[in-house]
């Protein structure tokens, strides 16, 4: 008997760490959820690399705050980012890849950078993690950097934290065969933002 129970105990342990190894290596699960189902959840969303989604965001920052819509177009490493309303600046577009982002405000001249953070805390005076966002919008922690995870009872992120953000999910939706966010929350460096997203449309590799 005790042998056997032995056997058992060596079983679970075996099952829990071969579990665990399949966290990425910079995450760190804190909380919920089961390891080896986040796995296959993070398996699944990981190839979408093309997209058109639309949402509602709310913006609160130092000295401005307010809400508005957002259209975001993705096409690997490219991004085409409309917003209209939430910078108090009319309609605002958000265009980048690799090669460099693109900020156009309406009334103003496009201004450039090598990355929209930067680029957005230098015309607008706050940032928006847009580089994280491209996985953070799927329910996914970015790859670049160490990240804190806890998991709800699905075992898809309900909470993360990563670069100096926090990201709370507190809606799913499914859309073609894949369970992505409808609501998240972001807050860090003196600003809050609200993304409801109200249509997904992945495009998905054939």
């Amino acid at each position: 008997m005790k042998a056997t129970l032995r056997l058992c105990c060596l079983l679970a342990l075996t099952m829990t760490l071969a579990a665990c190894s399949n966290l990425h290596q910079r995450e760190t699960l804190e909380f919920g959820g089961d390891p080896a189902a986040w796995q296959a959840h993070r398996s699944a969303v990981a190839p979408l690399a093309n997209w058109t989604l639309q949402g509602k965001l709310g913006v609160k920052a130092p000295r401005e705050s307010g809400s508005g819509t957002l259209s975001w177009l993705q096409q690997q490493d490219h991004y085409d980012i409309r917003l209209s309303g939430p910078l108090g600046r009319g309609a605002t577009r958000i265009e980048g890849s690799d090669a460099g982002v693109t900020l156009e405000v309406a009334g103003q001249p496009p201004a450039t950078a090598e990355s929209a953070e930067i680029l957005l805390e230098q015309q607008i005076g706050w940032r928006l993690p847009v580089e994280h966002l491209l996985w953070w919008v799927r329910g996914l922690p970015a790859p670049d950097s160490p990240s804190r995870l806890q998991l709800n009872p699905d075992s898809q992120l309900a909470r993360l934290a990563q670069a100096g953000w926090t990201v709370e999910y507190s809606r799913y939706q499914q859309v073609d065969g894949l369970t992505l966010p409808q609501r998240l929350q972001l807050s860090g460096h003196d600003v809050l933002l609200t993304l409801v997203i109200t249509r997904w449309e992945p495009h998905l590799p054939e």
